[in-house]
């Protein structure tokens, strides 16, 4: 028998150098809430929170060492309301843009560097801006 999970990926790490600057920066884009956590380890981390704890694929930043600009692997993460205004955030929060807006069937979504250079992209689904 095939074992077939809910969802292939469980979990996200991303690598920053400063937790709190980055708690600012992914809380800001998003629009969702992190949460410092300092029992999973020697170092705290900062959880995202997803709404079903679940059913939800989650992950958290934690203090370390990010690969150069866009070399490591790609998280895509949902944010809240129209990508084009979430790309406004990233610039504000000090990220980057570094793709045009990209449709598919489920949703649009835009790659973009964290302000450690981690390869990120935020996505809009359509059932978001409908609630």
């Amino acid at each position: 028998m095939t074992y077939q999970p809910q969802h292939t990926t469980v979990w996200a790490e991303i690598p920053v150098t400063d937790l709190d600057r980055a708690m600012a920066f992914y809380a800001g884009v998003t629009q969702v809430d992190l949460v410092k956590d300092t029992d999973m380890g020697p170092e705290p981390i900062a959880v995202f929170q997803p709404s079903d704890m679940k059913n939800g694929v989650a992950g958290h930043i934690y203090k370390g060492r990010p690969a150069a600009d866009g070399a490591g692997p790609t998280v895509h993460l949902a944010a809240s309301g129209r990508l084009e205004d979430t790309l406004e955030r990233v610039k504000q929060a000090g990220g980057t843009v570094i793709s045009d807006i990209i449709a598919i069937p489920a949703g649009r979504f835009a790659y973009c560097l964290d302000p450690d250079g981690n390869s990120v992209s935020f996505f809009e689904r359509p059932q978001d801006l409908a609630a």
